[in-house]
Order: structure tokens, then sequence, then C-alpha cells
């Protein structure tokens, strides 16, 4: 019974290493991008300053860009440690890093402390390495004219210049695409669906579906690849993927601190500019962290 075992065990390991190889081989001008979102603890009544332990653990400098979907915390900025504490986790401040504000991570405001860390406002643009980024803040709501309208001149300047990218991501925390042709209500599937959601002071109309997503039509018929991924899931539904009937690419996932949680993961070819992604179960990138570890020892 023991030499089965150790068989057993040293085809495991010879299994999960081969794969730990092949899955790890990167050409050099390959980049791995990793997306998170609602990574807070979901029992915070001890934890409410700290993230899904799963997420400490896994290594994370094997992903040239961390993009967080929001709600990292359950009291994100109720103390400035905790901003010390995440910026140890996330590296903040690098620019192919980002972080789409959740509810719980603006709630109590403090968005000086985020800009600090993070060395830019909440909501910006950024360009690297053929992608374009718009990473919004959906708390800004219309009593904050002076920001809600930055940031859709963000959205507005970047749709009627883009040129250069091969790609657009649209990265946010909550579900407001509603009624864009083709998809289900964000609340099918999402913990939000800002059914009111204004992009701007304009007008009441102003909804994503009415005002962004037109600019989004068009930077796709320059033959622009678009991406907007939510973070505010997990606890409903696990992950989500559906294309509009214009060929643009909606899409999310988020953890809910439970064995079926999965993350999203981008590969970049350079040379080619080509992106593929794939959803995987996280529990299981551990798994392989781990045996891999054991290859090590």
């Amino acid at each position: 019974m023991k030499k089965i075992s150790v068989t057993f065990l040293v085809i495991l390991l010879t299994i999960t290493y081969t794969y730990s190889q092949n899955h790890s081989k990167i050409n050099s001008d390959t980049l791995h991008y990793f997306f998170t979102g609602h990574i807070k603890k979901v029992n915070p009544t001890k934890s409410k300053y700290k993230i899904d332990p799963r997420i400490e653990e896994l290594d994370k400098t094997k992903y040239d860009r961390i993009w967080l979907g929001g709600d990292v915390c359950t009291e994100t900025t109720q103390d400035y440690s905790t901003l010390q504490y995440l910026d140890s986790i996330f590296d903040l401040s690098k620019p192919g890093n980002y972080w789409a504000l959740g509810n719980h991570d603006a709630r109590n405001r403090n968005y000086n402390w985020i800009s600090e860390f993070t060395h830019r406002k909440t909501y910006f643009a950024h360009y690297q390495d053929g992608i374009t980024a718009i990473v919004l803040n959906t708390n800004l709501v219309p009593s904050d004219c002076e920001n809600l309208n930055n940031q859709f001149n963000i959205i507005k300047n970047v749709c009627d210049t883009i040129t250069k990218s091969s790609y657009l991501f649209m990265i946010m925390h909550h579900g407001i695409w509603r009624n864009v042709p083709n998809l289900p209500p964000p609340g099918t599937y999402a913990h939000s669906d800002l059914i009111y959601w204004n992009a701007n002071c304009d007008s009441v109309n102003t909804s994503f579906a009415e005002v962004v997503y037109p600019l989004l039509k068009k930077v796709k018929k320059r033959g622009i690849e678009i991406y907007c991924i939510l973070g505010d899931m997990g606890c409903n539904g696990k992950k989500f993927f559906m294309q509009s009937v214009d060929s643009i690419n909606f899409m999310g996932c988020g953890l809910c601190n439970e064995p079926t949680d999965v993350v999203l993961i981008f590969n970049h070819i350079l040379s080619e500019q080509k992106i593929t992604w794939e959803f995987q179960n996280l529990d299981s990138l551990l798994n392989v962290q781990k045996q891999q570890k054991l290859l090590n020892n």
C-alpha cells in the first residue's frame, strides 16, 4: 500500500511539475495580468481591514500587472494602516497596477489616502504596451459633478482619440451596463445593478448604455478590441462573460471565500499584440503553487 501511495505521489508531482512548467513557460515578450474583485473577508467581525487570505498567499510576482475590481476590504479607508497593508501586497503605485474602487473602499471617503498610495486620482486613463485602460470610480454621483464630469471627459477623450492601442480595457466595480444590447441585467450575476447610475451631470439620461456605450462602439469600429470588466461579483455569480451585439466584451468575477471562487488571467503576447484570457479557480492556483514548492524543496 505504501509503495502504491509513493508511486501515486511521484506521478502527481510529475504531472503538477509538467503543468506548471508548461503553464509558466513564458516567452520573453508575453505578459500576464491578474484580475480579481470583492476580495474582502466575507465574515468581517475581526477582519474588516484584511483581504481574503488566499490572495495574500498567492504568489503575485508571476503576474506583470495586478488589477483590482474593488471591495478589497470591508472598511478599506477607515484606517490609514489598511492602505499601508494593501500597498505592501499589491504595490499600488506601480503604473500598470489598477484599482477600481468599490463601495466598501469608498464609503469612508479618505480618497486622499488612496491617491497618496496609488499616485493617481480614483479614476484615470493609462496606456502601456498597446493597452489603453480607463479605470472608473463608479461610486461618484451627481452631487459631485466636478469629479463625475471629469471622469466622463476622460472616457470621451480616450474614445475620441484612441489610435495606437490594440486594446481598450474599461475596469470598474459596479454593474452599470444595464440595457446594453444582448446583455442580461447585471443584477442577475453581480452584486450590484446601478439602474440610475449617471455618467455625467448633463441630464438624468446619461446612463452607461446611453452615453458611454455609443463611444465604445466607435472605438470598436476602428478595429480596437474592448473589454469591460466589473469586480462586484462572487457571492451571486462567480464569473460572467458575454459579447454585446457590437462584439464588445463584457466580463467580471469576484470572490466569496468559497472553493468555487475564480480569478481572471490575461496573457498578452506583445510581438503579436494578441491577448487571451481564462477564468481560473483560485484554490487550484494555490494547490499548484504549493506543489511547485514541494518540488523545489
